[in-house]
């Protein structure tokens, strides 16, 4: 009979068996039975690692690309005064400052907000630095903009936009 056949490993034990074919599982799942937790629990892990979400959560290295270090605010000093042009359709020049952090060093470029307050802001003044909305992204259509000014000289810039304190002289 295994020289009628194209393959002699091959078995016909498995046609001729009292048990229907579709008794016997032809395809890889998960595995089923009373046994099976550690297997399933093993494999929910290595997978987990192929969710854009759940790598960026426990990689660390949203730490490292941060330049607060995980920290709400930053203090930094003023470099120079840019205006960055908005993203199509809009057409505008965002007053912008480019401030020097005195964690670490690194430089980034914040956005001042409020029609007017840029003129508050001279270089190498001390400001205070905070996000900017969409956490970690650059919002709305300031390219590559992702955090504002709040303070100058220790005085929020909200009260010198509304003329309820003065920035003190230097």
């Amino acid at each position: 009979l295994s020289l009628l056949l194209p393959f002699p490993s091959f078995s016909l034990s498995l046609f001729f068996s009292p048990l229907p074919l579709s008794f016997f599982s032809f395809n890889m799942g998960k595995p089923k039975g009373i046994r099976s937790a550690r297997k399933l629990r093993t494999d929910r892990r290595i997978n987990r690692w192929a969710d854009k979400k759940y790598k960026k959560a426990h990689l660390g290295t949203w730490l490292k690309a941060n330049p607060f270090g995980g920290a709400s605010h930053a203090r930094g000093i003023v470099v120079e005064r840019v205006g960055i042009e908005a993203k199509q359709p809009n057409s505008a020049i965002r007053k912008c400052v480019r401030v020097q952090l005195m964690k670490n060093g690194k430089r980034i470029c914040a956005f001042v907000p409020r029609d007017g307050c840029l003129n508050f802001i001279d270089e190498n003044d001390e400001v205070l630095i905070a996000g900017f909305g969409r956490k970690g992204h650059a919002v709305g259509d300031i390219p590559g903009v992702r955090f504002k000014v709040v303070q100058v000289a220790k005085v929020s810039l909200i009260a010198l936009f509304r003329e309820k304190k003065e920035k003190p002289r230097s």
